[in-house]
Parts: structure tokens; C-alpha cells; sequence
């Protein structure tokens, strides 16, 4: 298959840090055509020669196993091309339209790996330009506004050039094996579908958490926010994927269609919810793997006063007959005591025990990362135990423990390397429609709302813990706990 890939923001840290990273391990891979050629677009005065040098130095910051060597990256770069382009200059885009016209590509996928306010124009200038035929695709990257009125606007201004089907809203967590898997387990087994419903299942909770800080995007984040850039759209995507009815077909439409049930079955907030059901934290000074670490209000580029949370837990709940009166549980943070994300699913305890001792409910652990996997917490016989004259069986929590990398020992696709194969073959199953993305903007924005009249502001909390101790007592109040604190 023959195509062009654009990338806007040719220089920026997204496309050297993801996108050309992954796009080499899918060369390496042998998953990327290899008709193809990739084109790096940005405002800095570089050729084809100077940009592929400049990408090769940027290549070696990358995690080892990813780097290519000099021989792999001079056979790769021959794919690699660059234009300097003003994104807002319409005559620039005719210098992008010849540069598509030598060749003749089958497919073309513009990606927008550009700060969202951009999004508008650059949609407008190739509607002007003729670059919405039916083989070309856009891929827009989060954040996708910063409300729901600018979420729209996004929207209108991409509808006006491109169809539905032509404009792929990337979330890069759907591109995790272990999310995939995730499907798998609901759909393509038998075993665990009578117990995902509310009469078996007590809580489901879901961490994303981040043992870093914001580094040099202090900028960048302060405007944002931890709710913004994990809740909005990851932690929401992977409540859609747990909660949703089984689909009618793996067709992307079919899916998505049953992710909107869900975002549109969540309970709505108002302020009392609110303040009972979320808590914010702002990370302070502390230490994360043996080292110091500053706090929030003194990293690069952030305001000495600003309010902006790095840390957000709340309690959810979706209403329908599936699930109703089971608390969803979402959390995330920065400088929090480790990097990992997972899901959890807490099954309700025995209606009634006949072994003596404790009895720990069975728990089912997805973990995503930083390695992927499935664990079942079970109870087991470890041997009879004497009391008197009487003999009883002893439980113990065991655990079956499923590594992936174990079990398809094969180097696996990374989240950044399927989303792109996807987006270059037309795969929609794993990109987000523009009514799921505002209906999640939409119940968003009443916390977004209370914490706008709220004078106390986030709650603090040191780097390396596991965030303010408000979170903990979320989930107490209804006699659970996090994972860490079992």
C-alpha cells in the first residue's frame, strides 16, 4: 500500500519522542508499507538531509531498545522527507499539494501533532487547498479543546472539511496490548460474563499513575490539569470498555456506539457531588526513588499561586441495570509513589463462608503498565489446620498470574506503532467518534464548574505518596481500598 504520511509539528516533542520512534519499529517490524513515504512539516529551515541528521540526534534520547542504529536509521530516513511550512500561510499549503502530487499515493493521513488551537486552521486551509479528497484522513492528537464549547468548535471546524470517517481522534491508551486484551477477556471468552454485573462485582477501580512531575511542560500542564489530561479521555475510554454492553460486531461503529451508552448512563455531578465524590491534590516536595523532588509550585514554568491539580480521584457510578449501584472508582497523578496504571475489579465477598478465618473477595488485576498482564486473586486450600478435636481446611489467597510478554514472547506492537498502522489501513476500532468525545467533555464540565467557586483549591500532597489522604477516605466510606492499601 502506497501512502503519505504528513506529520504537522515536525520538530516538536511528540514526534520525535512517539511518533518517529514507533514509526522506525514498525519499519523494523515490517508492518510499515513500504511504499510509503513520511513527511515532517514544521517552520524551522531544514532539508531532507539537515531534518533527517536532526532526527537522528533526537533519536538517541529515546529508551535504548527503540534507537536505531546507524545503518537501520540511514535505510529507514530514505522514507523520511521534510517542508518547512507556516501553518497559518494558505499559499504554504499549495507547496504541500505539489508535494503530494509527485507522488501517488493511495492513502494520505495528515496527523495534527500540534497544540489544538491550531486544529481549526489547518482543517480550514486544506478544505481551501483541496486536500480533503475521499483517500485522505486527518488524525487529531489530545488535547482536543479545553471545554466543551471549544471541543465543539474543534469539531465543527473538522466537519466542515472532512467526514466522520475521515477524521481519527487519537487516545493512545487504546492502543495498549494490554487494552486490547482487555476486550478480548469481555468478548472472547465465556467465563467472566454471568459475574460482570452488579449482583457479583463490588467496585471497579482504575489508577493511572505517574511517578514523574511536569519536567519542562509546566507551561503546558498548568493550563491543563490532571482531569483534562488523563480523566477526560484515557480513564473515561477504559470505564466505557469495562461498562459497555457486548457490541452487535467488532465494527468500529458497533463499538463506539455501545461507549456512548455508557458515557451517557454516568451519573451527572452538581456541586454537592462534587464535593463529596472528587478530590483534587497538588503534588509538594518529596522523594521518589531515594532522590529529592520539588513540588508543583516550584517546578519550571509554573506559577508561584497557581490552583492547577496534579492529582484527581473520584467516585462514579452508570446508571443502568447492568451496573447500578456499583462505584466506579477513577484516579490519577503526578510524583505519586510509582509509575503504573491498572484496573481492578473487586467481586463481592462469599454470601456465606464455611471455612474458618479471613476470606479476601476475589479481585481481578489488569494491569497495563509499565508491564501488561492478568491476575485472579483467589482463595485456596493450603492443608488441613487442627483446632481440638476438629479438622479444617486453612484458606489462602493464591493468585493465577498471566504475563503477556510470557505468553506471545514475540516483541510486541506498541500503543503509538498500532494506532499509526491503524490510521495508514483505515482501522477506526480504536479512535474516538466526536460524540463520545464531547458527551465525556460534558461530564467533565461541572467539576471543571465547582472548582472554578471553590476557594480552597487542591488539596496538597507529598511527592511519592499515593496522593492526599482525602482519596483514601473516598473510597473508605463505603468500607473499600486502594490496591497499594490491602
Amino acid at each position: 500500500m502506497s501512502f503519505d504520511l504528513v506529520l504537522f509539528g515536525g520538530t516538536g516533542d511528540l514526534t520525535w519522542r512517539k511518533l518517529m520512534p514507533s514509526l522506525f519499529q514498525a519499519w523494523r517490524h515490517g508492518t510499515l508499507p513500504p511504499g510509503g513515504r513520511i513527511l515532517a512539516v514544521a517552520r524551522d529551515t531544514l532539508d531532507d538531509e539537515a531534518y533527517r541528521a536532526w532526527l537522528y540526534e533526537r533519536l538517541q534520547e529515546v529508551e535504548e531498545a527503540k534507537r536505531p542504529s546507524p545503518e537501520a536509521f540511514a535505510a529507514f530516513s530514505q522514507q523520511v522527507h521534510y517542508l518547512r511550512m507556516d501553518l497559518s500561510r494558505a499559499e504554504d499549503y499549495g507547496l504541500l499539494q505539489q508535494w503530494l502530487c509527485r507522488g501517488d499515493a493511495a492513502t494520505v493521513v495528515f496527523y495534527l501533532a500540534t497544540g489544538p488551537q491550531l486544529f481549526p486552521v489547518v482543517c480550514e486551509r486544506l478544505g481551501a487547498a483541496g486536500l480533503n479528497r475521499p483517500h485522505m484522513r486527518i488524525v487529531l492528537e489530545k488535547p482536543l479543546g479545553h471545554d466543551l464549547a471549544s471541543a465543539q468548535a474543534i469539531n465543527r471546524a473538522v466537519r466542515s472539511v472532512f467526514t466522520e470517517a475521515q477524521a481519527l481522534r487519537i487516545d493512545h491508551y487504546l492502543g495498549k496490548p494490554s487494552v486490547q486484551n482487555l476486550m478480548a477477556l469481555r468478548f472472547g471468552n465465556v467465563l467472566f460474563e454471568p459475574l460482570w454485573r452488579r449482583e457479583s462485582i463490588a467496585n471497579i477501580q482504575i489508577t493511572l499513575a505517574e511517578g514523574i512531575g511536569v519536567g519542562t511542560r509546566g507551561d503546558f500542564y498548568d493550563r491543563t490539569g490532571a482531569l483534562r489530561d488523563m480523566i477526560q479521555n484515557h480513564a473515561l475510554q477504559l470505564l466505557t470498555m469495562l461498562a459497555m454492553e457486548p457490541p452487535s460486531s467488532a465494527d468500529a461503529d458497533a463499538i463506539r456506539d455501545e461507549k456512548l451508552k455508557v458515557l451517557r448512563s454516568l451519573r451527572p455531578f452538581d456541586a454537592a457531588s462534587v464535593a463529596r465524590d472528587v478530590v483534587r491534590g497538588q503534588y509538594r516536595a518529596g522523594m521518589v526513588g531515594g532522590q529529592s523532588v520539588p513540588g508543583y509550585l516550584d517546578e519550571a514554568k509554573v506559577p508561584a499561586d497557581s490552583r492547577t491539580e496534579t492529582f484527581v480521584a473520584l467516585r462514579c457510578e452508570v446508571q443502568n441495570w447492568r451496573w447500578a449501584g456499583v462505584p466506579f472508582y477513577l484516579r490519577t497523578g503526578k510524583r505519586l509513589a510509582q509509575r503504573h496504571a491498572e484496573i481492578v475489579v473487586n467481586f463481592r465477598p462469599l454470601p456465606h463462608a464455611i471455612f474458618p478465618g479471613r476470606h479476601q473477595p476475589n479481585r481481578l488485576v489488569i494491569r497495563l503498565q509499565p508491564d501488561d498482564g492478568l491476575q485472579l486473586h483467589l482463595m485456596a486450600s493450603k492443608g488441613a489446620a487442627h483446632a481440638g478435636q476438629h479438622q479444617h481446611e486453612a484458606l489462602s489467597p493464591v493468585s493465577l498470574d498471566l504475563d503477556f510478554d510470557r505468553a506471545f514472547p514475540a516483541e510486541r506492537v506498541g500503543a503509538y506503532e498500532r494506532m499509526l498502522l491503524d490510521a495508514l489501513a483505515g482501522r477506526l476500532n480504536l479512535f474516538v467518534r466526536s460524540d463520545e468525545q464531547e458527551q465525556a467533555w460534558r461530564w467533565v464540565e461541572p467539576i471543571l464548574d465547582a472548582w472554578s467557586q471553590d476557594d480552597q483549591g487542591p488539596r496538597p500532597y507529598a511527592a511519592g505518596s499515593w496522593g492526599p489522604a482525602a482519596a483514601t477516605a473516598l473510597v473508605a466510606r463505603e468500607g473499600f481500598s486502594w490496591p497499594e492499601e490491602q
